[in-house]
């Protein structure tokens, strides 16, 4: 059965149009995708991502649990609020999910997992905790949803709707999280804008995003969240990698930290990566001419063949972008060729990111 988040009604109302999505119903957009695209690069949009799911991990054991869980480092979090984003591996080294950890305080984090692969994260964890005999729990709260509000102006709106989260927010650095009564605020997002990633109770839900409404924020779906996140270069789960794909050859070497056993112990998929290092280029791809590209779109370069990975039409460059997976030594300022309905067309080469902060980077 296709779940609901508790924004279900509200988009309904709001004229969405609403799709599948990882067995969760939601809005694709709401009228018209660029529309919502070019309000959060250009002043303020906001999502309902409550189908991911908030997962509590508290313990005595906690800490220890993580280290030995996530490819990054969670020594890495020293204060309170603080987060990374990191993945959890499986023995050969594929990545099970991607997700954020926030610090909360001693023996207390927060991880935000994918909504398509939530049951299955769940599982994974309680079999690593029975494995390694830990005194930790992970706990999803489903009595929570999570409203991302993004955009050059998002900050200023939410402050409009809720005036006592200014003096806590305002100077929160990236990557970043507090409590503000019954909100936890955190600055991260999928879309390359500033803006707050909201978590709150359900009950609150409805009444919040109405606020939002009033301060000038546009409701944006799955659309326009997708052609976003692209164009900042960021992965999506199922798509970009999974649980046959290295991080390391999903641009994702960044999020692995191989520097030593964590409290003795390293963490799942480790040795994997050591014995498997990294086997392909993950870069971006840029069409000057007509045509869209596509995922699983065939791409040749001079060092042999690679695959996209994610492709779309880029509203703010207008012209088509793409993340694709590419045989070594492929670099930035190469080009490839791509066959799009028959005929062969040449793209460049460039670094995956093709823009963050309203600005083109290409």
């Amino acid at each position: 059965m296709t779940q609901k988040t508790v924004l279900n009604e509200t988009h309904r109302r709001l004229g969405a149009r609403m799709v599948d999505f990882g067995g969760w119903d939601m809005p694709l957009h709401y009228g018209s995708q660029i529309e919502e695209h070019h309000a959060v690069r250009r002043d303020s949009g906001m999502f309902d991502v409550s189908h991911m799911c908030a997962v509590d991990v508290a313990g005595p054991d906690a800490r220890t649990f993580l280290l030995r869980l996530v490819a990054n480092n969670v020594d890495k979090l020293k204060e309170p609020g603080k987060a990374l984003y990191g993945a959890m591996l499986n023995e050969t080294g594929g990545v099970v999910d991607d997700l954020i950890v926030y610090f909360i305080g001693e023996n207390r984090y927060r991880l935000v997992i994918n909504a398509g692969t939530a049951e299955k994260d769940l599982a994974w964890m309680a079999a690593r905790i029975a494995e390694w005999k830990l005194d930790t729990a992970c706990i999803p709260r489903r009595d929570r949803v999570i409203i991302a509000v993004q955009g050059p102006n998002a900050k200023t709106r939410v402050w409009q709707a809720l005036p006592e989260a200014r003096a806590a927010t305002e100077a929160l650095k990236p990557f970043h999280a507090i409590d503000v009564g019954e909100y936890f605020i955190a600055t991260t997002g999928y879309t390359g804008e500033a803006g707050f990633e909201i978590t709150l109770p359900a009950t609150r839900a409805e009444e919040f995003w109405n606020r939002l409404l009033d301060a000038g924020v546009r409701p944006a779906g799955l659309g326009a969240r997708d052609t976003l996140r692209l164009e900042a270069g960021m992965n999506l789960y199922g798509q970009d990698m999974d649980e046959t794909v290295s991080p390391l050859d999903a641009g994702l070497a960044w999020t692995v930290d191989l520097i030593g056993p964590r409290d003795g112990q390293d963490f799942v998929g480790k040795a994997a990566l050591l014995a498997h290092p990294q086997g392909k280029q993950f870069l971006g791809l840029l069409l000057a001419e007509g045509g869209v590209l596509r995922a699983h779109q065939k791409v040749i370069t001079a060092h042999g063949e690679g695959e996209i990975t994610s492709g779309t039409f880029s509203p703010t460059l207008q012209q088509s972008i793409a993340l694709a997976r590419l045989p070594l030594p492929t670099a930035v300022g190469e080009t490839a060729k791509v066959e799009i309905r028959g005929k062969p067309v040449v793209v460049k080469i460039v670094k995956p990111c093709f823009v963050r902060n309203g600005k083109a980077l290409i």
